[in-house]
């Protein structure tokens, strides 16, 4: 345990986001999402894992990561399939929590979502039950000095 570090961030994820550098990504996935899958080639192929669901670990990860505020939205979250207009319970949730960040959303069509994730540095699971329950963050800077 560190002092002002939440203890729900493990030291691997801590490690992690360390790693990523201005502009990479990080998908925020659902119980029901292929993680393992689609992280295995990645950066981080190894799948991180939060004890919660999506609104938690985003609160939790926007702790220590900044948004990225070079891009129009800097989430992006995968589309109903059948409804792309529909607002799934999770991603309502975060809207308020990217808001504040200082960021907005987007979303993508489901097989375009997979695809993003296939380029992201790290896949973090949660235990989100709820469909849907999925976002990619895009990181930004810190400014020094």
């Amino acid at each position: 345990m560190l002092k002002g570090i939440n203890p729900r961030i493990t030291p691997e994820m801590l490690y992690v986001m360390a790693q990523m550098g201005h502009g990479d990504d990080l998908a925020i996935v659902d119980a029901n999402f292929p993680a393992y899958a689609l992280a295995r080639h990645l950066p981080h192929d190894r799948v991180l894992h939060f004890a919660g669901r999506l609104p938690g670990a985003v609160q939790t990860v926007l702790t220590l990561l900044p948004l990225d505020r070079f891009v129009p939205a800097a989430a992006t979250t995968m589309q109903v399939v059948g409804d792309p207009e529909a607002v799934p319970a999770p991603v309502a949730e975060i809207i308020p929590i990217i808001e504040q960040a200082g960021s907005s959303l987007q979303s993508v069509e489901r097989f375009d979502f997979y695809e993003m994730t296939r380029s992201c540095f790290a896949v973090l699971q949660t235990q989100e039950g709820r469909l849907y329950g999925n976002v990619i963050l895009k990181k930004g800077v810190i400014p020094v000095g």
